[in-house]
């Protein structure tokens, strides 16, 4: 795959950055929902009023994924407790005390002929497990260290080695089977960006003006994963708690910035 981020110009860098903001104020009133009792088609049709509202396009909804699994029917990724990403929104789950959920967005902006951004975060419903805080919590820390190495002249395989590093110093399986990755132009484009050190993965060297999704997703157990028979949610195949944290990140000319800050 070799060096295949490409640059964005100002005035697409323009638009992801109006895109990010739309996308963080629409998730961030979805997490306002996130109570006891609510279920996830109801955060589901939230999600999609406010992007809506805002002159954008859910980025998930109708996405084409790999091995024949048809599109995804929603406009929010919902995965609760062992479910570490890409749970449908729209189903008929209740979620209750002590639960964690991942809400995963991407928007298009402008909706049509727009650029994407894409963000998740994990949050607990009501009073939760001290388990699940401190999961939660490391993840977050995961996304925020590699951030932080974010800059031009920078390869991705250290970002890589600093989230694994990060995660298993807790003694936490990181997800092996899914990946950060560039984006803009489409929701996923090369290349792939590891949680873990990859070996043959290929050396990219970040340059300003490129856009990323880092995104660590991490369990209390097993890396290994399963996927649903609904052919999207993956879940940890011990059935131990995920987490998941996301940012758009942009390489500027002296480090980063969070395109989705949240």
């Amino acid at each position: 795959m070799g060096n295949s981020i490409k640059s964005k110009t100002e005035k697409e860098i323009h638009l992801m950055r109006q895109g990010g903001s739309i996308l963080a104020r629409a998730l961030r009133k979805v997490v306002g929902h996130v109570v006891t009792g609510v279920s996830l088609k109801e955060l589901d049709g939230y999600a999609q009023q406010y992007l809506e509202e805002a002159g954008g396009e859910a980025a998930f909804r109708g996405y084409q994924g790999s091995g024949g699994a048809r599109s995804y029917p929603a406009t929010l990724c919902a995965s609760v407790n062992d479910e570490i990403v890409h749970g449908i929104g729209t189903r008929d789950i209740i979620l209750k005390e002590g639960d964690i959920v991942g809400l995963d967005l991407g928007v298009r902006y402008p909706a049509k002929n727009g650029l994407y951004t894409d963000m998740a975060v994990t949050v607990g419903v009501g009073k939760i497990s001290s388990e699940a805080a401190t999961l939660m919590a490391v993840t977050q820390q995961a996304l925020v260290r590699g951030i932080a190495l974010v800059r031009p002249g920078q390869d991705i395989k250290v970002i890589s080695k600093e989230i694994q590093l990060c995660a298993e110093s807790y003694g936490y399986g990181v997800i092996r089977d899914l990946t950060g990755h560039g984006i803009g132009y489409a929701l996923h484009e090369d290349p792939p960006i590891f949680n873990y050190d990859e070996k043959n993965a290929p050396s990219v060297i970040l340059k300003e003006g490129m856009t990323v999704c880092i995104e660590p997703m991490i369990s209390t157990g097993t890396w290994r994963v399963k996927v649903d028979p609904d052919g999207w949610t993956i879940r940890t195949a011990d059935k131990s708690l995920a987490a998941h944290f996301e940012h758009t990140i942009l390489v500027t000319a002296h480090g980063s910035e969070v395109i989705t800050h949240f």
